[in-house]
């Protein structure tokens, strides 16, 4: 922001502009939107972002974002808990419940392998799944990272470690395009790769 803004108001669009996908022009327009908001509506959104981070952890099954001990998901009777989806983070377990084609239990790995970035197994949620499949009743495992190289590598990666513990391990059909992010994928599409996803 130019020199003559106020200090404050050049420190709210920074922040704004550290958040994923946001630039320092929609940075500063969201710093001045907040500043033409009136102060109750400034608090609740701030009390909304403290009550987030304060709030939601990990499920302690498996590890997807819950206000609760055990997620509604892993929580819920009906689902089938012989097939767990292997997921890269959050938001891909929204993408799959639109579908309302799956009805299986997911593991959030809460990020993929990359040693450029320093991401190595040890920062994934990889023995949080092990785990669960050492408990027994586990029979297919389906690895639903994006058909990206770090997806590709930390599927392989996992894959060739659950392959011992006689689990089927599969892999999701390319009905998604290489390159192409889960959460920005449509239901149909979801569906497909679902469907004829293979074994790895």
């Amino acid at each position: 922001m130019a020199d003559h803004s106020a200090l404050p108001l050049v420190i709210l669009a920074e922040k704004f502009a550290s958040l994923p996908g946001i630039g320092m022009k929609t940075a500063q327009r969201l710093a001045y939107y907040v500043m033409s908001m009136n102060e109750e509506d400034v608090r609740s959104f701030a009390d909304a972002l403290m009550n987030a981070k304060l709030n939601v952890h990990s499920c302690k099954c498996c590890q997807n974002l819950t206000e609760r001990d055990i997620c509604p998901i892993c929580d819920d009777d009906q689902r089938d808990r012989s097939v767990i989806c292997v997921v890269e983070s959050p938001k891909d377990v929204s993408a799959f419940e639109r579908t309302r084609e799956y009805n299986g239990v997911y593991h959030v790995l809460h990020g993929l392998l990359s040693p450029m970035d320093g991401i190595t197994p040890d920062r994934l949620r990889i023995k949080e799944l092990l785990s669960r499949i050492a408990q027994g009743g586990v029979e297919e495992v389906i690895m639903a990272t994006n058909p990206t190289v770090e997806g590709d590598a930390t599927a392989m990666y996992v894959a060739n470690l659950l392959k011992p513990l006689g689990v089927r391990v599969s892999r999701l059909a390319f009905g998604l395009p290489v390159g192409g992010i889960l959460e920005y994928a449509d239901e149909v599409t979801l569906f497909k790769a679902l469907e004829n996803r293979n074994d790895m």
